[in-house]
């Protein structure tokens, strides 16, 4: 299998680790944070995410232990500090998620929801503050996620995070749909820009990964 985690070349960055804001704002990133996403737990008999960063470092992790029936993916830092959880909501019309700081079960900070519409749309999913951030900007996430090549765009339509295939390294082998690049722009935190890639996993992924509602 060739090399999961990027060259050591690829310039670093040091990625957020405050709540996320209303606005999922990234303070202080110079630059777009590329990200390199292995859909698989680094734990034994789990299944979840494993993100590393430009040098190859650990930045973000999901371990999902069993069949995650509690309806919930919960985002952690390298040190297994949650950052963010992504609830389903219940009772809801459609495919609908919640996302909330660190472990938190109230006041969420976003809503995510599967786009539906009968006209054909590139859109897949919409994100839209919530609690005590409605009112602030929202995002649209267009393009394939199961052809990993999409992006979330603000309300001025500028693309502020990607999901890309990765290449592998020349003569090296191919890397499937499993591992991915995350590039991130500095106007959205890249913890936030992870848990919509969790939502549309579950939206649009292998249902051998989706957690039970």
């Amino acid at each position: 299998m060739p090399k999961v985690h990027p060259n050591a070349a690829s310039p670093a960055l040091e990625l957020p680790r405050p709540a996320v804001s209303c606005r999922g704002d990234a303070v202080g990133l110079p630059e777009a944070a590329v990200l390199t996403v292995w859909r698989k737990s680094l734990l034994f008999n789990c299944s979840g995410f494993t993100v590393f960063d430009a040098k190859g470092s650990l930045v973000f992790r999901v371990d999902n232990y069993g069949s995650g029936s509690k309806g919930e993916v919960v985002l952690m830092d390298a040190a297994g500090k949650p950052l963010l959880t992504i609830r389903r909501k219940k009772l809801s019309l459609g495919d609908h998620w919640l996302i909330y700081n660190g472990e938190e079960t109230v006041n969420p900070r976003f809503s995510v929801k599967r786009h539906v519409n009968l006209l054909h749309s590139k859109a897949l999913a919409h994100v839209t503050p919530c609690g005590a951030c409605a009112g602030g900007d929202g995002y649209e996430v267009q393009g394939s996620y199961s052809q990993r090549s999409c992006a979330v765009y603000d309300e001025r339509r500028r693309p502020v995070a990607e999901v890309r295939r990765k290449e592998a390294a020349a003569g090296g082998a191919a890397f499937g749909a499993d591992v991915f690049r995350l590039v991130v722009q500095p106007d959205l935190d890249a913890s936030l820009a992870m848990a919509i890639v969790i939502v549309l996993d579950q939206m649009f992924g292998s249902r051998g990964y989706r957690i039970k509602g």
